[in-house]
């Protein structure tokens, strides 16, 4: 039963890699599939309708939530100014020395990783930021990298990204963020070593001899004025009252929404944006929200008491207990996370992560090891993520020369977390 529930499994993901079937769809008809082959019934206690479906669904709702919220603050920044004022003022400051812009935007892509993720957060500070870097010299592939690299080196701050983790893998917030603490270290060294590195090795590409994304038509985001500098602290007062004061996520998030909201817009025009800016956060917000239903979907399903049975004893059979072994192993499936593969903690590997925790084969603590590990990778590199593809075309070149560029780093920024992972949890 349990080969056949992976033949599944490979079928499922054969799907989405072909784009037969949209990523969300796939997982709930494999949830369905996955549920009708471990015995479950059709209603009832542990059956397809009533566990499967109906808890599944609604089982990420916080997550969804906090995505809204992220969206709705992404949609201020934008607004407002603010993350194009936090742009401009770096590439002002850097000049028409190549490394320090780039690490300005580089800092400013990393603050607004801590925001939003995906290709809101791409433009919010690539629209700017990668004309900018281009027109001083940087490649364009640097450049689209650049700003990956910093969404990526943000993310253990992203506070959805906690409320993920902490409602799938059932952990409490503070272990999420303990852990989230002790990656971030890595994924910042690698951001900061591939613009050092790749500036120099590349050298400079004077804007002149490109079609540089610079000629294109001034956007309505560089047309607006400088934020007051106050409200450029808009994207710090969620972490600072997550981190520092150990407030829930979602009121941290809805505090820098208020915030951003108090410190740019006049009072008689407050209800409007409010209203605009979060009609506008639904939009975004909308292709990730159906992912996570798809998600808590597949997740009811592989902890189905039939599932576990039948999946223990082969996954348990290839997984390593030995800790060098478990770093070796799990570095060398790292490309199985890109292209939406079966390590991809946003489609199949997030029910792989269920069955290592519900079959007892590792903690949940070291399972969230090593999702957000490969989650580095993924939201970095793989072509077929937005964030990848708008920053690669923005840039004029193609998502698969980004993936070849920057794979090497966030490779190294897995390694780091599979290493802490097997040093602190096995």
């Amino acid at each position: 039963m349990g080969v056949v529930i992976l033949l599944v499994m490979a079928a499922g993901v054969a799907a989405m890699l072909t784009r037969k079937l949209p990523t969300g769809f796939a997982l709930v008809l494999l949830a369905v599939a996955i549920a009708f082959i471990a015995g479950a019934p059709l209603t009832g206690e542990n059956s397809v309708l009533d566990t499967v479906l109906q808890e599944g669904a609604p089982a990420l709702a916080a997550t969804m939530v906090a995505i809204l919220l992220g969206s709705w603050l992404g949609r201020l920044l934008d607004e407002t100014g603010i993350a194009g004022t936090l742009v401009r003022k770096i590439v002002e400051f850097g000049g028409d020395r190549p490394v320090v812009v780039a690490l300005g935007v580089l800092a400013v892509s990393t603050l607004v990783g801590t925001v939003t993720g995906s290709a809101p957060a791409a433009m919010l500070a690539g629209i700017i930021g990668i004309p900018a870097m281009i027109a001083v010299g940087i490649p364009k592939v640097t450049a689209a990298g650049t700003i990956l690299m910093g969404i990526a080196a943000g993310m253990p701050f992203e506070l959805p990204i906690w409320q993920f983790f902490s409602t799938a893998l059932e952990l409490p917030i503070p272990t999420v963020r303990g852990f989230m603490l002790k990656l971030f270290p890595f994924a910042l060294a690698a951001a900061v070593l591939f613009v050092l590195v790749e500036t120099r090795r590349r050298g400079v590409e004077h804007a002149w001899s490109l079609k540089s994304a610079s000629a294109k038509p001034v956007s309505r985001r560089e047309q607006l004025g400088d934020a007051p500098w106050y409200a450029l602290l808009t994207p710090v007062v969620p972490l600072v009252l997550a981190l520092g004061f150990e407030v829930a996520i979602l009121p941290s998030m809805l505090a820098g929404v208020l915030y951003a909201l108090l410190t740019t817009t006049r009072t008689r025009e407050m209800n409007k944006r409010l209203l605009r800016t979060l009609y506008g956060a639904f939009e975004v917000a909308a292709a990730p929200m159906v992912l996570f239903i798809a998600i808590g979907i597949l997740l009811a399903a592989v902890k189905l008491p039939g599932a576990v049975e039948s999946l223990e004893p082969l996954v348990k059979a290839v997984s390593p207990q030995n800790p060098v072994l478990f770093v070796l192993v799990f570095t060398l499936l790292v490309p199985l996370c890109l292209y939406r593969g079966p390590l991809n903690v946003f489609g199949l590997g997030a029910g792989i992560a269920g069955v290592l925790i519900a079959a007892g084969i590792y903690p949940a603590v070291a399972v969230l090891g090593l999702a957000t590990s490969y989650n580095q990778v993924f939201g970095v590199s793989d072509p077929t993520s937005t964030q990848t593809v708008w920053s690669a075309q923005y840039a004029g070149v193609t998502p698969q020369q980004v993936m070849l560029r920057t794979l090497p780093y966030v490779w190294a920024v897995a390694l780091g977390g599979f290493c802490v992972t097997a040093a602190t949890y096995l």
